[in-house]
């Protein structure tokens, strides 16, 4: 492949704040982006040629995208794969990842399946449509985390079920058709972006720690505060995942670390993802620049740890939906560590994502973690965070 700039238009299905993070890893590259996003003025519109305005799953809006870029991939898992298929085929257009393979991440079945039958160790789960099933399997584990089988991500449609009293309200809470997983009696939680490119190339960046509360990804830790034992697993595990499927980008495979140090696959995203956002200013290649280049068919990245960093996410901390207007940014800007990302939400709403703040460690820190602190690090990245309010007083 011969690489000339200005480069080619990718087609983005979503325009939200992953969306946004393309853009600006896109533009240095001679890249320009084109968003479908049914929300006029989306996060994403600022540092991107141009907008369509239409549903995610649109025939005629996915079509016109398709039918103005030269590539075509999705941030966000509510794109429909056949439609994606079909466009693919009519104009003679990649699309990457692979609509089957967004096709086995939307139904969280199904992907649990797959990855067991690849040998890839998942939690114990079943499928489960029923109150009384719901409670036999319950009591049989000794409580489950109930998925909505399609829908859910970001902790969305998740609800657990600690016995079988819960059942009924837990798979109403839910919704139609579920999977029930036992619960894990995890050490942490961990996540691995993963990478595939052209020729089948795969690169993973470093293992991550992922600090939740509520269902929602609160804060990340690279590298993750765990054991290289741990690490090499997680890593091997992200590689079987990244070799089972199909079709470039970048993954955000999350884990669980057991607390008998086993590494268990809890979901996958086919798309840059929140445990990522560090690599923005932690590595050597952003995720987001990786997925663009592998999208394209462009040589990777290297994913190598440029310094330790832990993110932080700025949540709304308002009791109802009001304008977005952010407190206290003085103090984030002055840190000489930190570093700022706002989505460019005109709303903010209970728990909604509104940006992060990465805390990176200082000069000389060197490029492993093995001696910074990183205690210290989440520490200065919580008290930044927890400094920043959407309230009025």
């Amino acid at each position: 492949m011969s690489i000339t700039l200005p480069g080619p238009t990718l087609g983005v299905v979503g325009g939200g704040q992953l969306g946004r993070m393309l853009g600006e890893a896109a533009a240095p590259l001679g890249v320009e982006l084109v968003v479908l996003d049914p929300t006029p003025d989306c996060p994403a519109t600022p540092v991107v040629s141009d907008q369509i305005v239409a549903d995610f799953d649109d025939p005629e809006g996915v079509r016109e995208l398709a039918s103005r870029v030269d590539a075509l991939t999705f941030e966000i898992e509510l794109a429909d794969p056949d439609l994606l298929a079909d466009v693919s085929a009519e104009y003679d257009l990649p699309v990457h990842p692979d609509p089957d393979t967004l096709r086995t991440i939307q139904d969280k079945l199904v992907q649990n399946e797959a990855l067991a039958d690849a040998g890839i160790a998942v939690p114990d789960f079943v499928p489960v449509a029923t109150a009384d099933g719901l409670e036999r399997v319950a009591e049989e584990f000794g409580g489950v985390m109930l998925k909505a089988r399609e829908g859910g991500y970001d902790g969305r449609g998740n609800a657990p079920v600690e016995g079988p009293e819960d059942a009924a309200d837990a798979l109403d809470a839910v919704g139609g058709d579920a999977m029930a997983e036992r619960f894990v009696d995890f050490e942490r939680e961990i996540a691995v972006m993963g990478v595939r490119g052209a020729d089948g190339e795969t690169r993973t960046y470093p293992v991550t720690e992922t600090l939740h509360r509520e269902e929602i990804l609160r804060e990340s830790v690279a590298p993750a505060r765990t054991g290289d034992s741990v690490v090499a697993e997680a890593e091997a595990v992200a590689r079987d995942v990244l070799d089972t499927l199909d079709g470039r980008g970048v993954y955000g495979i999350e884990l669980f670390e057991t607390r008998d140090g086993e590494v268990l696959v809890n979901e996958i995203a086919p798309r840059p993802h929140n445990s990522g956002h560090w690599t923005i200013e932690g590595a050597r290649t952003s995720q987001f620049e990786n997925h663009v280049r592998a999208v394209l068919g462009w040589p990777l990245g290297p994913t190598d740890l440029v310094a330790p960093a832990v993110t932080a996410n700025v949540l709304g901390d308002v009791d109802e939906t009001q304008p977005a207007t952010l407190r206290g940014v003085d103090q984030v800007l002055a840190a000489p560590d930190a570093d700022l990302h706002w989505y460019g939400k005109d709303n903010v709403r209970p728990l909604r994502k509104m940006g992060h703040l990465t805390v990176t460690a200082g000069d000389g820190a060197g490029g492993d973690g093995d001696n910074v602190d990183r205690d210290a690090l989440l520490s200065q990245a919580r008290t930044l965070r927890d400094g920043l309010t959407f309230r009025d007083s």
